[in-house]
């Protein structure tokens, strides 16, 4: 999903030089250790190929508070402030701290500052404000943190703290106040530092005035230190409740420790939480982009209960959680496809406890419909169709309970069958829909055809094609608990709704085409440019050729509408083969999600993930372990530029994750994960229930990619897929790996 932001280097040859020289390598702790969180690079990704980069985002897993440096990228020459929060994935500050010591007429509400020696993990940071010369160093908690900072110069010390849009106020010993952010959720923050100032003044417009108290736009106090002052340091707490909760996380969580002991804290976190997954051999670069993937699957969705309570945007109330973590902030298109099923393996519990909040969310909304993009401001209901559904199903088909699944599914069936499935849209079902329930598509217009149905979302569009294909599935899903439920009516009617992606497969060119009202193709069409920007009047971020394998819920199907196997294969083929057909100045200015190209396939963006695995439901696995070890190399690297697009806070990692350990959950819902080629020499996955289930890949290397056999605890494995209820019982996937392929290995069993 995105938010669009375009992020140009002035200077290829700057980026090239960047790139080259940004290669992190694991740092040994004390003791001389190397340890899973070490092998975290938080820079890989942080230059965009064209949207958004990665951040590098300083957090506990799935904790509240989360801070990165805030500058325009990585390549940015100051930082704007000093960070205390933000509030969202890819969020700017809430609010921002500025050491100074100079002229009065160089005050400013958030000062900008030329830096070096930056230094940065999960769970640290330190950074040398150079012209400033100022040392800073800082460590933090789950909904708290700390900044220690030392001055050099022989001049009185300025704290400049400001709120983009609130109020602050000093009560003689702290500053507490809120910042107001989207759908009038509030933030709010303690901030005591641990010496008093000489005194406080407000700001406002660039004037300073004796006052404790600032409100409005740029709000902001300033604490002032007499000129022999060489160390502060200050201890903060947020909170989305109140100021005394805010106050509350502080004490509970950083008073009386220092920067050292909340970063050891932080690295033993860190570690837990990536040490469920231990790997063994292959380059270190590897290993590397390995354990960096797996970090930014922690960073969402977020846990906001504070003390056993929470404050919830869905309707603008504190509610008790009752023993229960509440979740949010996760993007639940880009998400469902491998996220959600990682955590099932890694942390079902936690699992558990975010379909309980989505749960929660959908009783607390106006209406009864499960989320699409729950944030921390509420439900954006960003993307098209509503893939949570598939996330519940997948939980349920793969062992975990403690949710109410009647209520999820009553509200994953209102969000398909009441709310308006037209995209980026929060409205209730509208003309367009009831086309769809009727007729079995979403109706397309032509081009150049002005729009009159209210739900559309003017730059978004309808997106027909990508709309009528995920919402098969979802009806799939539905059908699933439908069943599981026994629902026996609804099961029969979902899952015949399941196969409405056939209503607009054109038998003649074997793509997936749209429509007109009456039922005809639109005509003339080009599958990789019709569709306006983004390919939006169709289909949606990308074009036809990805969108033309979007039918995860029934590839057997998909293979037959292809005319068989082998032609199933060469046309996942020819996509890879397939030419942009444009400059590439003029691809991307019309496709800007669509980079990471081989051919019209897309390694940048999540539609595509599932794709280079089907050639092993088509007699070829081969081909999936070459492909996978293709897109993983060239496109997922430790430098500067190693994610190919917008990485959605776990949403494309998760695929890293598996691809590289070997498995990847093509179908959601269907609790089975197909094999590609295992990238490390051994990897161990702590299950949480007391087992452990290892796969080892003999003779692995970068040449040595293809499966020439594989075993299961002792047993010949001819499959190129297990279930998850094989992993789950423990044990050992063995793999004997060779540079050739075994192009029989996998290829008669379907």
């Amino acid at each position: 999903m995105k938010k669009h932001k375009f992020y140009f280097s002035a200077s290829i040859g700057l980026i090239l030089l960047l790139c080259m020289g940004c290669k992190s390598q694991p740092e040994l702790h004390k003791g001389g250790e190397k340890q899973a969180v070490d092998y975290v690079n938080p820079y890989m990704g942080n230059i965009s190929h064209l949207l958004v980069p990665t951040f590098p985002t300083i957090h506990l897993p799935n904790s509240m508070l989360r801070v990165y440096p805030e500058r325009r990228d990585y390549t940015g020459v100051s930082l704007h402030g000093l960070p205390l929060v933000v509030t969202s994935h890819r969020g700017s500050s809430a609010f921002n701290l500025s050491p100074f010591q100079g002229e009065e007429t160089q005050l400013k509400s958030v000062i900008d500052y030329s830096y070096d020696q930056e230094k940065l993990t999960p769970y640290s940071y330190s950074v040398y404000l150079d012209e400033a010369q100022v040392q800073v160093d800082f460590g933090l908690s789950h909904q708290s943190a700390a900044y220690k900072l030392e001055f050099e110069k022989d001049a009185p010390v300025q704290l400049v703290l400001n709120s983009k849009r609130g109020e602050l106020k000093w009560d003689g010993e702290a500053i507490s106040g809120f910042q107001v952010i989207e759908n009038d959720t509030r933030v709010y923050l303690y901030f005591l530092p641990e010496k008093a100032p000489a005194n406080v003044v407000s700001m406002k417009d660039g004037t300073t005035s004796e006052a404790i108290m600032a409100e409005g736009k740029d709000a902001c106090l300033i604490l002032r230190y007499p000129q022999e002052t060489r160390i502060l340091q200050m201890k903060y707490g947020i909170s989305f409740i109140d100021e005394a909760q805010a106050k509350q996380n502080m004490e509970r969580e950083v008073l009386g420790k220092t920067i050292d002991e909340l970063q050891t804290a932080g690295r033993n976190i860190w570690n837990e939480a990536l040490g469920k997954v231990r790997i063994k051999g292959n380059s270190t670069d590897d290993q590397i982009v390995f354990y960096t993937s797996l970090y930014r699957c922690f960073e969402r969705p977020v846990c906001i209960s504070e003390n056993g309570r929470y404050y919830s945007a869905f309707d603008g109330k504190v509610h008790e959680d009752k023993g229960r973590p509440f979740y949010t902030d996760d993007w639940i298109w880009d998400s469902y496809r491998a996220h959600h099923p990682l955590r099932i393996l890694l942390d079902p519990e936690q699992e558990e406890d975010i379909l309980h909040s989505f749960v929660l969310m959908s009783e607390q909304m106006d209406r009864f419909w499960w989320p699409t993009f729950p944030e921390i401001t509420g439900d954006s209901r960003r993307m098209n169709s509503n893939h949570g559904v598939a996330s519940v199903i997948d939980a349920h088909r793969k062992g975990l309970g403690n949710f109410d699944l009647e209520k999820a599914y009553n509200a994953t069936r209102g969000a398909i069958m009441e709310k308006t499935l037209a995209p980026w849209s929060g409205l209730p079902a509208g003309k367009l829909d009831a086309f769809y329930h009727e007729k079995g598509y979403i109706p397309a217009l032509y081009e150049g055809d002005e729009e009159t149905i209210p739900e559309v979302h003017s730059f978004e569009r309808r997106q027909p094609v990508a709309v009528t294909l995920g919402t098969s599935y979802d009806q799939w899903c539905l059908a699933q608990l439908a069943e599981e439920l026994g629902k026996n009516e609804d099961a029969a009617h979902f899952m015949e709704a399941s196969l409405n992606y056939r209503k607009l497969f054109n038998g003649e060119t074997k793509f997936f085409h749209p429509k007109d009202w009456n039922g005809n193709f639109i005509e003339p069409f080009d599958y990789r440019y019709s569709g306006g920007m983004g390919a939006r009047g169709y289909y949606g971020e990308n074009n036809a050729w990805v969108y033309r394998w979007d039918v995860q819920h029934n590839i057997p199907d998909l293979i037959l509408l292809m005319g068989g196997m082998e032609a199933f294969v060469r046309e996942l083929d020819a996509m890879f083969k397939e030419p942009l057909g444009k400059s590439k100045y003029s691809f991307y200015a019309q496709l800007p999600d669509h980079t990471g190209n081989v051919g019209q396939f897309s390694m940048a963006n999540e539609p595509s993930l599932h794709v280079p695995y089907l050639y092993n439901y088509a007699g070829q696995p081969w081909k999936t372990q070459k492909s996978i070890r293709k897109l993983l190399d060239e496109w997922f690297r430790n430098d500067l530029m190693g994610v190919p697009g917008d990485e959605d806070g776990g949403g494309m990692s998760a695929f890293v994750v598996f691809s590289q350990i070997g498995l990847y959950p093509v179908t959601p819902g269907d609790p089975v994960y197909t094999i590609g080629s295992p990238v490390f020499e051994h990897v161990s996955v702590d299950l949480g229930n007391g087992q452990l289930f290892e796969l080892e890949a003999r003779n692995v290397s970068a040449e040595n990619k293809y499966i020439q056999s594989a075993e299961l605890n002792g047993e010949t494995l001819d499959a190129p897929w297990i279930t998850h209820e094989e992993v789950m019982k423990g044990g050992k996937l063995l793999f004997e790996m060779g540079p050739k392929a075994n192009k029989s290995w996998g290829a008669g069993v379907q």
